[in-house]
């Protein structure tokens, strides 16, 4: 295994096991598990490989591929090599591609990239993420606060780290942690989950008490009952679309103060768009359906509103939570069902008991 999947191995086995392990390595491999092992594992530290390439800027490039041919191979995913001065400090990269392409005298610190700056070891792994796809990054240096080379991150690390944040995107809607281990015991996995599915639960009556306060209204027209879940489930559907592209938005630091009021001005007009265009389709089922034309009215204006209303909760609850520290993601899900439920169930049930009681 590479060194820094390895050091997230060992940290998931049992304290004696792990310690068996790193018995059995070598000194230098030990050394190199234990520096990445220090660092909290959704850092830049915990990312990192510690086997690069290290060379020095006074090195022309004759030397540089000298080094190479004796070392015979190099770590996967190098497409530069650390420059670095006798201290180990950071001083740059050297990409591989002016080894082909400059005279073998020209020296290192002629063609090597001092512009970017590295990465520190204590940077969040989602922000490292964000370093990767602006800069269009394959690997890159990783350096302590004194901004002693430690090591490198490269792309497959990036890679999981996305599809880590994916995966608990998912099932955050779930009411469920991304932290919950597969393999963990029934009954703490039971707790883990119990508490949003009684959240859910106490929604779920909320939702049931607002359709009680129509009763009247739903024993006249029964067909009211057969079309009631249409309007929510439609909202639902529709704020959850919202939810999901202002929380990835928010994820991926795309949503900065700049632009977050433009953008969420634009996902209210897309609700309010697809609310018009479905209300058209509902309303025209509707009518083929029940012969009632003012139903159909009913349930396409009901249908707008709900839309409406369930995009601007799908804007606004992740931008609160996130202002409550909650993890908008794994509340989110709940926090919407409920408000596009009972906007849904209010707006239709109330304009039916309008124009048809």
């Amino acid at each position: 295994l590479e060194m820094d999947d390895l050091a997230d191995l060992l940290e998931d086995l049992p304290d004696r096991v792990a310690e068996q392990a790193l018995a059995s390595m070598d000194r230098q491999d030990r050394m190199r598990i234990e520096k990445i092992m220090t660092y909290d594992e959704k850092s830049a530290g915990g990312l990192m490989s510690t086997d690069t390439v290290t060379i020095g800027s006074y090195w022309t490039l004759s030397m540089v591929l000298h080094h190479l041919r004796k070392r015979k191979k190099i770590p996967k995913h190098t497409d530069s090599l650390m420059v670095v001065d006798y201290q180990n400090h950071y001083l740059g990269m050297l990409h591989l591609r002016h080894l082909v392409t400059r005279q073998p005298e020209t020296r290192v610190e002629e063609v090597m990239e001092k512009e970017i700056d590295p990465i520190a070891a204590t940077e969040p792994a989602s922000k490292v993420a964000k370093l990767f796809e602006d800069r269009d990054l394959v690997s890159e240096a990783v350096v302590d606060d004194n901004n002693q080379l430690l090591g490198r991150i490269t792309i497959d690390d990036v890679v999981d780290v996305i599809r880590d944040e994916a995966q608990n995107e998912r099932i955050g809607f779930a009411g469920m942690s991304g932290e919950e281990d597969l393999f963990a015991p029934v009954v703490t996995s039971a707790n883990r989950r119990a508490l949003w599915l009684g959240v859910n639960l106490l929604t779920a009556f909320l939702a049931a008490w607002f359709i009680s306060l129509f009763q009247d209204t739903l024993e006249k027209v029964i067909a009211l009952a057969v079309l009631v879940p249409v309007v929510a489930s439609m909202g639902g559907i529709a704020g959850y679309q919202t939810l999901t592209v202002i929380i990835r938005g928010f994820a991926t630091g795309r949503i900065v103060k700049d632009n977050s009021l433009l953008l969420m001005l634009r996902e209210i007009s897309i609700g309010l768009l697809n609310g018009l265009f479905w209300a058209v389709v509902v309303s025209l089922v509707t009518v083929i359906w029940f012969g009632d034309l003012k139903m159909g009215w009913i349930i396409g204006g009901a249908m707008v509103t709900t839309l409406f209303f369930a995009a601007l909760a799908g804007v606004s609850i992740p931008v609160l939570l996130k202002k409550l520290s909650i993890d908008p993601a794994l509340a989110g899900g709940v926090v919407l069902t409920t408000i596009t439920d009972v906007i849904g169930i209010i707006t239709f049930l109330g304009l039916a008991t309008l124009f048809l009681i």
